[in-house]
């Protein structure tokens, strides 16, 4: 099989994309608007981007009337954000957040998602999650002027909060006590615990 991604209509793109790309790292995302409202929101098109600086990526999508999402909106304005990572505990509450509420109700209000403060940027970060990223604006890229684009943004990141439950006797993380998940196609998650190792060349 072979597909022609320039006939292919931006929705089946979007589906063959979600199916061939995994497992993808979920963000899930805090942000806080300009009078005050947290907003939580997932994004698996998600992923790191260099280490010099320390640099992190997200997509958010425009609605399909053209408008931001009320993550990127609050990005735009605030300039600040965090990136909580999913543990396979969280799935549920995450996958909640992916609602479309009002922009002035907030998602860890409504679903009851304890906060705890940042502490280098004002919007919380989810207070169960493994690890999270405190992270200002380095810039946005809009990918096209249709409804339904791409916005990706890309992040510096400040700091970073580690469980201490997720850390071996060296203080390094141990991922199977991370425990994270990520997207597969459709409704499809899978977990990090499975894993093998493969020595580099020298």
């Amino acid at each position: 099989m072979q597909l022609d991604f320039a006939q292919i209509p931006p929705r089946e793109a979007y589906q063959w994309m979600i199916s061939m790309i995994v497992p993808r790292p979920i963000a899930w995302v805090s942000s806080v608007s300009p009078v005050g409202v947290v907003n939580l929101a997932p994004f698996s098109f998600f992923n790191g981007v260099t280490s010099r600086p320390p640099t992190l990526m997200f997509v958010p999508v425009t609605k399909i009337d053209g408008t931001p999402k009320d993550t990127l909106s609050n990005i735009e304005a605030t300039g600040e954000f965090v990136v909580n990572l999913v543990s396979e505990q969280q799935a549920t509450a995450m996958n909640a957040t992916a609602a479309a509420l009002p922009p002035d109700e907030s998602e860890m209000d409504r679903f009851a998602i304890e906060s705890a403060a940042s502490t280098r940027v004002v919007p919380p970060r989810v207070a169960r999650a493994p690890i999270s990223f405190e992270c200002e604006l380095t810039q946005i890229v809009k990918l096209g002027d249709e409804p339904g684009i791409a916005n990706v943004v890309f992040g510096r990141i400040l700091c970073a909060h580690v469980d201490d439950g997720v850390l071996d006797a060296q203080q390094r993380i141990d991922p199977t006590k991370l425990d994270l998940i990520g997207r597969m196609g459709g409704e499809g998650y899978c977990t990090t615990r499975d894993q093998f190792t493969v020595a580099r060349p020298d």
